[in-house]
């Protein structure tokens, strides 16, 4: 059995007899008994096992290290410490599998730049139990999110001929050591995605609402605490929708995965608390019982320059918000979340839909407390004529991209979709502030271990 079973219902168990499969994560040795610190991985707790000398084996077991893969027999007890918990007094524990006795992780404090050496042990640490068991929990709730909606999950490519964002920061495809790309193996230019929207969009013209939820990758040469070169994307695309339902959405997605964290993830939650020093569920809850303002990118602009604050980038029309003016709109000045939207269209991507002061796009970000922008999103520009001019003036070829073009003509729609990442999204609910601590294995400038 695991231990989250017996800890479902511990009371039902006191007195029985058990067996667990699991790893030694401490072991306390006294001259007539023992303790041993025991997890299998099931949930965040883990239970103590105790035996005594009276165990043929006794001086066996004392033997076995800490990381140690053991099974343990024995009889569920009422704590002789906390009569509210329970623990397994041992008939019979046997090694599975020993560790050497330096072994790395041993029961002391070890930095978070130790761990990350040790990337394929680190998931057994506390800390990243808590991480990676949210990571999961999180991943879960999305999918459940839409799934009950009524989207449907889109699979698009992870190796594309477009880039969507025209940066061109790439990881390039091939099987060549030379540039002749009509000679490779898919007889064109190739590489990883940076994002699956424009396929998804091709879906939501099908299905309705749509949404991917995979890898990503961008060859940007940033060595930031937020930047990675593979990453997770969460990416809805909804037909038959504007910008202001998209920001209803966005609320509503967001305070959803928010809720169901803040219910499944207790136990987590609390230590990462502990870890971080960050009051994580009073974090969470504000999100979720807050209502998320709602103001255009000129008025933002209008409120930074009215601001008391003095602050290093000036804040100016038509350009990128600092993440210092985040900082301020969000923690002092609306005092929560708040959505920015009708962003200048020279800083935006070419899929934007333009709005009819032709200076600005229908394109949203939202920003939360302690983070900063967190989601990014559009209503998508359905007319052909400024979608193939704005393409050209940017330099992404019609040619290339005639299948995206050609949604315009056939059937075409108000539609509208928004981007969330989401390990920047984990880095907000964990406190775990770097993004090569809230994936399994990061892929970084100079970094692909493991």
């Amino acid at each position: 059995m695991y231990i989250n079973e017996l800890y479902k219902e511990q009371k039902a168990y006191i007195d029985k007899e058990v067996t667990l499969n699991g790893w030694i994560r401490n072991h306390r040795k006294q001259k007539k008994m023992g303790f041993i610190d025991f997890f299998d991985g099931s949930c965040f707790k883990s239970i103590q096992i105790v035996y005594e000398d009276t165990l043929a084996n006794f001086d066996d077991i004392r033997g076995i290290h800490i990381g140690a893969a053991v099974t343990i027999e024995g009889t569920v007890v009422t704590s002789a410490v906390n009569a509210e918990n329970i623990e397994i007094n041992a008939k019979n524990i046997l090694l599975l599998g020993d560790a050497p006795e330096d072994y790395p992780l041993q029961p002391k404090k070890h930095t978070i730049e130790f761990l990350r050496e040790i990337a394929y042990l680190r998931p057994r640490t506390r800390v990243f139990q808590a991480v990676f068991r949210i990571r999961s929990l999180a991943a879960m709730a999305i999918h459940e999110y839409f799934q009950n909606k009524g989207y449907v999950y889109v699979h698009t490519p992870i190796i594309s001929g477009n880039d969507a964002e025209g940066a061109g920061n790439t990881f390039t495809v091939t099987c060549l050591d030379n540039n002749k790309y009509e000679e490779d193996f898919f007889g064109r230019k190739t590489s990883l995605a940076v994002t699956g929207q424009l396929e998804a969009e091709t879906f939501a013209m099908a299905f309705g609402k749509v949404y991917t939820f995979g890898p990503t990758f961008r060859a940007e040469n940033s060595n930031t605490k937020t930047h990675a070169a593979e990453f997770w994307m969460i990416e809805p695309e909804i037909a038959f929708c504007d910008l202001n339902q998209l920001m209803d959405t966005e609320e509503d997605f967001l305070k959803s995965i928010v809720s169901y964290i803040l219910e499944k993830a207790k136990d987590e939650l609390e230590f990462l608390e502990g870890y971080t020093k960050i009051k994580l569920s009073d974090r969470l809850t504000k999100l979720k019982d807050s209502e998320i303002a709602r103001v255009t990118h000129k008025k933002a602009i209008e409120i930074l320059k009215q601001a008391p604050n003095q602050f290093v980038f000036e804040p100016e029309f038509g350009k990128d918000l600092a993440r210092e003016h985040e900082k301020y709109l969000t923690e002092e000045y609306f005092n929560g979340p708040v959505f920015v939207y009708d962003w200048p269209k020279d800083i935006k991507a070419f899929y934007m839909y333009q709005n009819d002061d032709n200076e600005t796009v229908a394109a949203v970000d939202l920003l939360v407390p302690d983070a900063g922008e967190l989601m990014g999103g559009s209503q998508r520009e359905v007319r052909y004529d400024l979608l193939f001019n704005k393409m050209n003036q940017l330099g992404v070829s019609t040619e290339e991209m005639y299948w995206y073009l050609n949604l315009r003509k056939f059937g075409s729609c108000n539609h509208a979709g928004f981007g969330m990442g989401f390990e920047r999204f984990l880095i907000y609910v964990t406190g775990v502030d770097n993004i090569r601590d809230v994936i399994p294995y990061p892929r970084t400038p100079g970094y692909c271990e493991f």
